[in-house]
């Protein structure tokens, strides 16, 4: 997930922080997480509708005709992209309220603290009660290291972002070198166990209660810990260089870095491509349980080739910015509606919804993943001519400020 909220406004009336008043958002900023939400809703219904671990995989030879293109066109140009974009918005929303803290001389690090635990609260509550793929628990437990970056001098953010997230895909490449020293016999169990995973969550997302699926997403959550060690480098050298961009005033005077966005559009993304697809091309599927040096190494492509391309969508949607404004309102209930996509999809397809589980065809997917994008679009407009915040954010922010905020929009405000 990113920051879900623009941050802490400048209130010198009040001895603490308050939440943030729509007249005091970064427009921009709403606007890219709905954007990002797009993606991530894109990118994770393979893993709603069928077995997580078969999700994220390459492109699968097993779909046909437009379900293959479907399949490739996600993997190409979604997974890996939104993900890191997210985590750009993340640090970003850090970056301002941080400035607001300063310039409003409050202290910032307890508040944010408090923001990080709820955050967390929330994010165990998703993994453990509606889908393993949950995404916040590491984005809170991330953020702590971010914290302490805080004091780091702004030039420095986007070369600690870089050299953090090629730890990343360092480590990555550390774990197929010593996979592939492994013996046959412990290679092969790695395919057994991971063949055993998918028929458990087929049998029990498939066939099972709701109280059978939450003892399989505990386990899954145990099993997902191990896999931080990689996934958090990437994420909070993500956090870094969105923390750089707000930091700097990329993102809120645009018109002063002309070059950088120029760059970013007509050679970031152009070369990110490249690498994604040779990536690609070296290993167009990752079977599941084989994570020898060959397939980290075409996942590492994939992933370095992730950040110019993510790099490159945000300045298209920055040149773009002024016909995308009927974003912003699902940018603002981004994790209401990250959360909602997650309980809609569950429904759908898990076997105490309708169960659907592992039997929509690929591009049925993507379409679904558009429809239900387009109905959250529609409801954010119509929710937040009412409301302040959606109900998530309201809760959030209920945490983070350990009072109750004002929920429903008085008549006449904007």
């Amino acid at each position: 997930m990113t920051d879900l909220h623009a941050g802490c406004p400048v209130n010198t009336a009040s001895p603490s922080l308050q939440p943030v008043a729509s007249g005091e958002r970064i427009a921009v900023l709403d606007i890219l997480r709905g954007f990002a939400l797009l993606g991530i809703l894109l990118m994770n219904i393979e893993a709603l509708s069928g077995p997580l671990d078969l999700a994220f995989t390459g492109i699968d030879a097993h779909w046909q005709g437009i379900d293959y293109w479907a399949d490739a066109f996600v993997y190409v140009f979604v997974q890996g992209k939104f993900f890191t974009l997210f985590s750009l918005l993340f640090g970003a929303g850090f970056a301002v309220m941080a400035q607001r803290a300063e310039a409003a001389g409050r202290q910032f690090t307890p508040f944010y603290l408090r923001r990080s635990a709820g955050l967390l609260l929330i994010g165990l509550c998703h993994a453990l009660l509606v889908w393993s793929g949950d995404i916040l628990v590491l984005y809170a437990l991330a953020s702590l290291p971010l914290l302490a970056c805080r004091e780091a001098p702004r030039s420095w953010l986007p070369w600690m972002g870089l050299l953090v997230y090629a730890l990343g895909v360092a480590l990555m490449l550390l774990v197929g070198a010593m996979v592939s020293m492994a013996t046959p016999q412990d290679l092969q169990k790695m395919l057994v166990d991971a063949q055993q995973g998918i028929d458990q969550q087929r049998l029990v997302y498939g066939q099972g209660d709701w109280m059978q699926a939450n003892v399989q997403r505990l386990h899954e959550f145990g099993a997902s810990l191990g896999g931080m060690f990689i996934s958090g480098p990437e994420v909070l050298g993500m956090f870094l260089l969105g923390a750089w961009f707000a930091g700097s005033g990329a993102l809120t005077a645009p018109e002063r870095f002309p070059r950088l966005y120029a760059g970013l559009r007509w050679i970031a993304l152009p070369l990110g491509l490249l690498a994604t697809l040779a990536g690609v091309l070296w290993k167009p599927y990752l079977a599941p349980g084989v994570y020898d040096l060959p397939t980290t190494a075409a996942m590492a492509l994939v992933a370095v080739g992730g950040v110019p391309m993510c790099l490159g969508y945000l300045a298209w949607i920055m040149h773009w910015r002024a016909r995308m404004g009927w974003l912003a309102p699902v940018g603002r209930m981004a994790l209401t509606h990250y959360l909602a996509q997650s309980v809609v999809c569950t429904l759908l397809f898990y076997h105490y919804g309708l169960g659907w589980f592992d039997v929509l065809p690929r591009a049925w997917q993507l379409l679904l993943a558009l429809l239900l994008f387009a109905a959250q679009v529609i409801f954010s407009h119509l929710w937040l001519r009412r409301f302040r915040f959606g109900p998530m954010e309201w809760l959030w922010r209920a945490m983070t400020y350990r009072q109750w905020p004002a929920l429903r929009r008085e008549a006449g405000q904007a």
